[in-house]
């Protein structure tokens, strides 16, 4: 059933799974428990992910879970061929390739959430956003669901708000072993990874320009120093804006700032954060990226109707648009995801707090079905608290607990 580039390039995938999985011990130990437990058995999974060697092992836990499991693409330069090729030989149903077109992509959500779901699994929406305005009929059958991004709850809210929302979501996103840690050092790290990979160029002594200052924003900037770089950070919220001042950041308006960046960094989740008025203002040879889920901060579509030449730069990834003034401007990745469209995403041991969570929310859902109520829900923090705890025994480490004295002392008012 499942439809995908080459069945032939699953030993290369299964090499992927295996080298993650050694270093993702949160997953093998929940893998185990799932094993015994079978929590999923009888239920049907529908997930939506960047299809790489960490979320297919997650993939796998889920199955091993006794779910019946279908899995698709959350964005169509994510997905690894090999990599899906291993894990439709695990026993999932796969739906996904590499560069995809849009109507591929939507296809492949399509046969994801045919069989009528229980679960739903998302990485920034559009699993539950098709289910509720095409495929309503199907929405009876879903427990509930897990979204892991901060674009998917933005969707989410908007959902609730205005009354459309039929059936519970949990925000992994907003869990501390999540955004903590995943939007923070993850992308720190793998944004870093997929532009060092796609141009080969220094970073110290270079301008960085990082919009946006969320979790995301203040783990690419921590980078982008480390790495000798001048950073600045543009914002519209006030206190985050004061933040990445007393961090140490200078803050501008991107319009301040087109002028002089060298490389261009969004993280902000929302649309049109790089447009014409700002590409007419910068350097030649200025590099744009994009950290954000979906691939509108950067207006791409404007570079596309407007250079007056376009070209390949040093990889495949790396597009340059020459404008009328003459300077050309460098996009990587389409505008997409740089860390995942331009290399393999954020670190694997980030990835083990981060699928934990997923699984154990997954979980949740199925050992409290019919008892959620129809809403965005945070995760409990039961599970934020259990994955902490697994995290530090694997890695060697111990906290200190409170006596009974200490209790009483701090739920005491009158001291």
């Amino acid at each position: 059933m499942s439809e995908i580039r080459d069945i032939a390039l699953a030993p290369s995938g299964e090499k992927k799974i295996q080298w993650a999985a050694r270093y993702m011990p949160l997953l093998q130990g929940i893998q185990r428990d799932f094993i015994k437990e079978k929590p999923f058995r009888g239920l049907k999974i529908a997930a939506s992910l960047h299809l790489e060697a960490k979320s297919a092992y997650l993939c796998r836990v889920l199955v091993d879970g006794g779910a019946d499991l279908r899995v698709t693409g959350c964005n169509p330069l994510s997905t690894q061929d090999d990599v899906v090729a291993a894990l439709v030989q695990s026993g999932a149903d796969v739906y996904s390739w590499y560069d995809c077109t849009p109507e591929e992509y939507t296809r492949h959500l399509k046969c994801a959430l045919e069989f009528g779901p229980n679960i739903i699994i998302d990485d920034g929406g559009d699993l539950v956003s098709m289910l509720h305005l095409e495929m309503p009929e199907l929405v009876s059958n879903v427990i509930g669901g897990c979204e892991e991004t901060t674009t998917g709850i933005i969707r989410l809210r908007a959902m609730e708000r205005e009354g459309v929302l039929k059936f519970p979501m949990l925000t992994v996103n907003d869990a501390k072993c999540k955004h903590f840690f995943d939007n923070r050092y993850g992308t720190g790290q793998s944004v870093w990874d997929g532009i060092n990979r796609a141009t080969n160029l220094v970073v110290a002594g270079k301008n960085v320009v990082v919009a946006g200052y969320g979790w995301c924003g203040r783990g690419i900037a921590m980078r982008a120093k480390g790495l000798g770089a001048r950073v600045t950070i543009t914002e519209i919220d006030p206190v985050k804006a004061l933040e990445a001042m007393m961090d140490g950041f200078d803050v501008k308006t991107m319009e301040q700032a087109a002028s002089y960046g060298d490389i261009f960094i969004t993280a902000t989740g929302c649309m049109k954060v790089i447009t014409e008025h700002h590409f007419k203002k910068m350097r030649d040879g200025a590099i744009l990226c994009n950290g954000g889920h979906f691939n509108v901060e950067v207006d791409v579509d404007w570079l596309e109707n407007n250079s007056v030449s376009t070209s390949e730069g040093r990889t495949a990834v790396t597009k340059g648009y020459t404008l009328k003034n003459g300077k050309t401007l460098f996009v990587l990745a389409e505008g997409r995801l740089v860390n995942l469209a331009s290399g393999d995403g954020h670190p694997v041991e980030i990835m083990d707090m981060s699928f934990a969570i997923q699984a154990l929310a997954a979980k949740y859902l199925a050992e409290n079905s019919g008892q959620l109520p129809t809403a965005v829900i945070p995760v409990p923090d039961h599970i934020d608290y259990e994955v902490a705890r697994r995290k530090l025994l694997a890695c060697g480490m111990e906290i200190d607990t409170l006596t009974d004295e200490q209790k009483k002392y701090l739920e005491s008012w009158a001291i």
